[in-house]
């Protein structure tokens, strides 16, 4: 039986409610001061209501600055035609040759001034003037009134989109979110809600990581222009890596002896297996040419990262082994495991198994140093950083001290955002650890 897929319409945010307050508001100061710019007030009014302060304050000032360089150019044009005093029909395509020549020199300030991104609202203010001056005897006060009217916009813009509800911020906990399954969407990528949300956070504060069984050259794809501040944890909590510097910060390696015995025990299986090494901050990950299907797909969606380097170089100096993992069939990987767990030099080790999400029928058998855990990475995390509580938070019960139930796209970052800055009425999420 076909299930047609249900699309869940998204929410109306406060971003949709305060570009609908700005323009009632501007209504209203239009009305009160009795002037005809409603227009210009809930233009300038709109491009100011941003999900981030900076980038309100950053188009605030390119609408000032492209607002001058168009009235500039406008009143420029408007004195011209009155100067030249030309009339009927040849005096109308002079007039709109020059209106249509002049958006040449407008556009060309903004790159002289290196603000290219103001051209537009440059041609939106110079259109606007020379197209509606019509009728005004002086063009001088005409001329002011534009430029009052958009700022009075962006002021109006600015205090609106700086209103906020009562929230208070939780700054004492360290939040870690998994990043496998509770932020990413199915194509691997967050959401345009989760980079507005999560970037607004950080740069108010908010301390937090992600957490993931993926290797940090995975994750530098997948957060590119998130601004996160603390290291994430990565390869299942065996590693710390800083994804500014590109550096691994604190690592439980494997011992270059267990590792001998765990080649000697693996090799009498005949399978092929990756060590997971680092040398320097280079991933280096040594293998066999011996590639099943799942390993060879693996490989060709690893191999040309630039933070990562497959070899079958066996003798790589002075790396230190961070996990073994293998890929293969359920039941072969069974055997191995159960048999692992009977060596001696087992007691030294973590072995977690994950079944394949993208070659179906294949598992992963990981195998760390015992110590190599998220709650011990976070424990280190915590007293290098100073902070007193811990919050985690993910979609498997009873793994996190927050479970997400009925997980969507969205459905993380706003949860985190949630317990983050609640409500000043509200109790935010009992703090743990």
């Amino acid at each position: 039986m076909n299930h047609t897929t249900r699309r869940k319409l998204p929410r109306i945010g406060m971003r949709i409610i305060k570009s609908a307050v700005a323009v009632f508001i501007s209504f209203a100061a239009a009305d009160l001061a009795n002037s005809d710019g409603v227009l210009f007030y809930a233009h300038a009014a709109l491009w100011c209501i941003q999900p981030q302060r900076e980038n309100m304050r950053m188009n605030a000032v390119h609408r000032m600055i492209g607002t001058f360089i168009g009235a500039v150019f406008g009143l420029a044009v408007i004195l011209t035609d009155q100067k030249l005093a030309l009339s009927g029909m040849w005096g109308e395509f002079f007039y709109i040759g020059m209106v249509s020549a002049a958006v040449i020199p407008v556009i060309y300030i903004t790159l002289l001034i290196r603000k290219r991104d103001t051209s537009y609202f440059s041609c939106v203010t110079f259109l606007s003037i020379v197209v509606t001056h019509i009728g005004e005897a002086d063009p001088y006060p005409f001329v002011w009134r534009r430029l009052m009217d958009t700022l009075i916009g962006i002021v109006i813009g600015m205090a609106v989109n700086s209103i906020r509800l009562p929230y208070r911020k939780v700054k004492d906990t360290l939040f870690v979110l998994c990043m496998d399954d509770e932020i990413l969407s199915e194509n691997r990528a967050l959401s345009s809600y989760g980079y507005v949300e999560l970037n607004r956070m950080l740069d108010d504060g908010a301390n937090f990581t992600m957490s993931t069984r993926r290797t940090p050259a995975s994750l530098i794809e997948m957060l590119r222009g998130i601004e996160l501040k603390l290291p994430v944890i990565a390869m299942d909590g065996a590693v710390m890596y800083d994804l500014k510097k590109h550096e691994y910060l604190h690592a439980y390696v494997l011992s270059q002896k267990t590792v001998c015995f765990l080649q000697e025990f693996l090799d009498a299986y005949d399978v092929n297996y990756f060590l997971n090494m680092l040398l320097d901050n280079v991933l280096i990950i040594q293998h066999k040419n011996q590639f099943n299907e799942a390993e060879q797909g693996e490989y060709e969606r690893r191999r040309y990262s630039p933070y990562a380097h497959f070899t079958t170089n066996d003798r790589v100096a002075h790396a230190r082994c961070v996990y073994v993992m293998l890929l293969q069939k359920e039941d072969l990987i069974q055997e191995i495991h159960d048999r692992l767990l009977e060596q001696e030099f087992c007691t030294k080790l973590r072995v977690a198994v994950c079944s394949s999400c993208e070659y179906p029928g294949y598992v992963y058998l990981n195998i760390y140093n015992r110590n190599a855990t998220k709650e011990n990475m976070i424990e280190y995390l915590k007293q290098e950083t100073g902070l007193a509580h811990t919050l985690t938070f993910g979609s498997t019960e009873g793994t996190y001290d927050i479970t997400i139930k009925n997980y969507s796209r969205n459905k993380g970052v706003h949860t985190l955002k949630k317990m983050y800055e609640p409500l000043r009425w509200k109790h935010g999420p009992k703090q743990c650890r």
